[in-house]
């Protein structure tokens, strides 16, 4: 399959290629969603060399108002990108028999997943700089290995839990560029928190989905499964209209800022 395939490109930008390839196959009806197919996956998505992962405790941070703390810091946005990528295309490439709109919604975010990572790595070059020359940490893969058997623990964990601290921290980063005369990387910024609202909320809409279906309350179910798998306790302040506009109720807000102990 087309998303397999994809997932074990190791080549970043042959594998923002292959998400995009894939998004207009599923969008034409060329590439057919067989619900009985076996699923096989490589043990780790395709990824390059470089850059060296550590711990997030190992990563050094660095103020973006010099041009080397700049280049830190859209590197780590890039492999961000480049992770969410993988995670979108095995979201489609894990889990069979689910509804046709579900393997293109998220054949839609690997495709965008992908444009934001080619933007990064396009700027990054123009600033010196280069994907894979700095370390980076593999947070969001493990929370992926970690739901690989459960489709409505992925829903809850990764889209609209780790993706949606994305929603929070875009704004201040843009700013903080903005201010450093960075107008390319606080445009791509914008481009990135635009889409990730989409991309949220198509979590959020197949985890109501698959809790409908399986006739759990989302709310209470999405503590339960936070517990279960060993989500992050979120920290505010959070991007409260980013949140609604991705689909978040005033429930799930208010017990989002209950557990944070935001006032």
């Amino acid at each position: 399959m087309l998303a397999a395939c994809a997932l074990g490109e190791a080549d970043p930008r042959r594998k923002a290629q292959a998400a995009r390839r894939l998004y207009d196959g599923l969008r034409a009806g060329a590439c057919a969603i067989d619900p009985a197919r076996p699923i096989v996956l490589p043990d780790l998505p395709g990824r390059p060399e470089r850059p060296v992962l550590v711990a997030p405790r190992e990563l050094s941070r660095r103020g973006v108002q010099t041009l080397e703390g700049r280049v830190a810091m859209l590197h780590a946005i890039a492999h961000i990108e480049f992770n969410a990528i993988n995670l979108a295309l095995d979201a489609i490439a894990r889990f069979p028999a689910l509804p046709l709109d579900y393997y293109l919604d998220w054949g839609r975010v690997a495709a965008e997943e992908g444009y934001h990572f080619t933007l990064l790595a396009d700027h990054l070059e123009r600033l010196g700089g280069a994907y894979g020359a700095h370390p980076a940490h593999d947070g969001l893969w493990d929370m992926a290995v970690r739901t690989r058997g459960d489709v409505l623990a992925r829903m809850a964990l990764v889209p609209r839990t780790l993706e949606a601290r994305g929603l929070d921290a875009a704004p201040p980063i843009r700013a903080k560029l903005a201010q450093a005369g960075d107008t390319v990387a606080a445009g791509i910024l914008d481009i990135i928190l635009r889409d990730e609202i989409v991309h949220v909320a198509i979590g959020n809409r197949w985890f109501r989905w698959l809790c409908q279906r399986a006739g759990h309350d989302p709310l209470a179910f999405y503590a339960v499964l936070a517990r279960d798998y060993r989500a992050p306790r979120l920290k505010g302040p959070f991007n409260l209209p980013a949140r609604r506009a991705a689909g978040f109720g005033e429930d799930e807000l208010d017990a989002l800022q209950r557990d944070a102990g935001v006032p």
